[in-house]
């Protein structure tokens, strides 16, 4: 075997996200079982280097995994002609600018969404990725999850026949902070720093639908702030100026009709934090992150409305499982392993800076619909 050393500039690894999925459980995990193994008799072995605004907090983390280089510069990490790779995970407002050094430097990038603050920068990012001919890619995590993979083998084994509808529930409820710590950052409520639900989820919807379902060709949102004041991490009041729950519904490509709703003020009754039923002609389906029920037409009980006595059904009982039929990895590690493979053997991957455009065109849209009252069409978007 040879090893080859991919050297990785991972900009945002002090966050919550950066550090937990993709430094820890993406990147350090493949160092953990031996590198990335490309099936040509090398090995990808992946070399970190921690970027950011703090650099005690960076050297923390260095020295918690045994790393050594960290760096509070990134125009000089940029500028290092070993980095193959730039990966950002920063807050979304200070990401657009800092992907474009990074075109400009000719590394790869791989990056977190939603890729810009507006349609416009995002499409300008991959249009930029493309005349510079580099390699792009966009985080599309959910659709790695085992629940979504199983719900992906039904599809395309058929089983719903004419796909008709999908409701999705996502949300938990986030303290707000004065008498319980938040579990979210504060920027997250604030929209002159990139917050809001639907910037932060919508983008994630695009994909999911996109990807499993249909191109989505409009858009009716309802988008609200219902927690108007919350308190930071030093526990000072602030306004809640961005969104924190929207309800949304996407005619899809085909037919079929998504309804999503978003919410960081929902208490969960659910088995997951977020969940998706499908209904078809053939069959019906509810997945979530890692498991996924499903009823097909030959056994769909026969419910009877009475409201004068208790039910006598266990609705949830009448479904079955579906089986794993197989291991699956950390969703996020998962898509980065393509990424690399992408880079260094130039295997096919479509998860790149325009697919990343089109979820910031759908928040955009949705708060539009939301603004104006109205349902909006999605229109096709291209280099």
């Amino acid at each position: 075997m040879t090893r080859k050393t991919v050297r990785i500039a991972m900009n945002g690894v002090t966050g919550r996200m950066g550090y937990r999925q993709h430094l820890v459980r993406s990147i350090l995990a493949l160092r953990e079982q031996g590198g990335l193994d490309l099936g040509d008799g090398t090995v990808l072995w992946p070399e970190p280097i921690l970027l950011g605004r703090r650099e005690h907090a960076l050297r923390e983390i260095a020295g918690r995994h045994g790393l050594d280089e960290i760096s509070t510069d990134v125009d000089a990490v940029l500028a290092d002609p070993s980095v193959d790779i730039y990966f950002d995970s920063q807050v979304t407002s200070a990401r657009e600018e800092s992907i474009k050094k990074a075109i400009a430097a000719g590394k790869h990038v791989y990056t977190e969404k939603p890729t810009a603050t507006g349609l416009a920068g995002a499409l300008e990012l991959a249009r930029l990725a493309h005349d510079r001919g580099i390699k792009h890619g966009v985080v599309q995590d959910k659709i790695f999850l085992p629940g979504l993979l199983k719900l992906k083998r039904l599809i395309d084994g058929g089983f719903f026949g004419r796909i008709l509808s999908v409701r999705g529930e996502f949300g938990y409820w986030v303290f707000e902070g004065d008498w319980q710590p938040a579990q979210r950052p504060s920027w997250n409520y604030r929209a002159e720093d990139g917050g809001g639900i639907v910037v932060d989820m919508f983008p994630h919807w695009e994909y999911v639908l996109h990807e499993l379902f249909g191109r989505v060709t409009s858009v009716q949102a309802l988008v609200t702030t219902h927690i108007p004041q919350r308190w930071d991490e030093n526990g000072k009041p602030y306004d809640a100026t961005a969104d924190d729950a929207a309800y949304g519904v996407f005619e899809l490509d085909g037919g079929a009709v998504a309804q999503i709703n978003s919410s960081w003020a929902v208490r969960v009754n659910r088995d997951e934090l977020v969940e998706f039923q499908v209904d078809g002609t053939e069959g019906s389906a509810v997945a979530g992150l890692r498991n996924c029920r499903v009823q097909h037409r030959s056994s769909t009980p026969k419910p009877v409305w009475n409201p004068d006595v208790p039910a006598t059904e266990v609705f949830r009982g009448q479904w079955q499982e579906v089986p794993d039929n197989g291991d699956f990895d950390n969703g996020f590690k998962a898509q980065w392993e393509l990424f690399l493979k992408h880079v260094h053997a130039d295997t096919p991957y479509h998860w790149d800076l325009l697919a990343g455009a089109r979820g910031v065109q759908l928040a955009e849209l949705g708060l539009r619909s939301s603004a104006e009252g109205r349902r909006l069409a999605v229109p096709e978007i291209s280099l």
